[in-house]
């Protein structure tokens, strides 16, 4: 059996329309992307360059300008963060190691206080969060 094949190729003018519309309604879901909240706390990490890091296992807590502490993504008072670090501890078989997520406006007082309460929850090491400093303002780097 033969099939005829029908199929011509398109010799016309394109129609720029379709693409014109496709393009302002991406247009308009960016501009209204950038309007929908973001849950979340926002915590500015403060730049350092070339610190180390841990392979042991973690405990994240994040102190806000305010001194309020998070742990999992809830905000926590001193004493519920307490219960919840000495519960993290004993489950993990290996030490854990708390890694804190200060703001840059963040008192040394206010993470003082978070070391203490980590300390005193069987947690012995801790690790200050920061973000990499960028390539341009990088005033200590030298070149040999």
């Amino acid at each position: 059996m033969k099939f005829r094949r029908n199929a011509r190729a398109f010799r016309g003018q394109l129609d720029a329309t379709p693409f014109l519309s496709v393009f302002f309604l991406l247009a308009i879901f960016l501009m209204l992307g950038t309007l929908v909240y973001t849950p979340g706390v926002h915590v500015q990490l403060p730049f350092a360059d070339d610190l180390p890091g841990t392979d042991k296992p973690t405990v994240a807590v994040a102190i806000d300008a305010g001194g309020r502490l998070y742990y999992e993504n809830q905000l926590v008072t001193e004493s519920e963060l307490r219960g919840q670090l000495v519960r993290a501890a004993r489950r993990s078989p290996e030490p854990l190691t708390l890694v804190v997520q200060a703001d840059v406006a963040a008192t040394t007082e206010m993470q003082m206080r978070l070391y203490v309460l980590a300390r005193g929850s069987g947690i012995t090491n801790a690790l200050l969060a920061t973000l990499p400093r960028p390539l341009a303002a990088s005033p200590w780097k030298t070149t040999p």
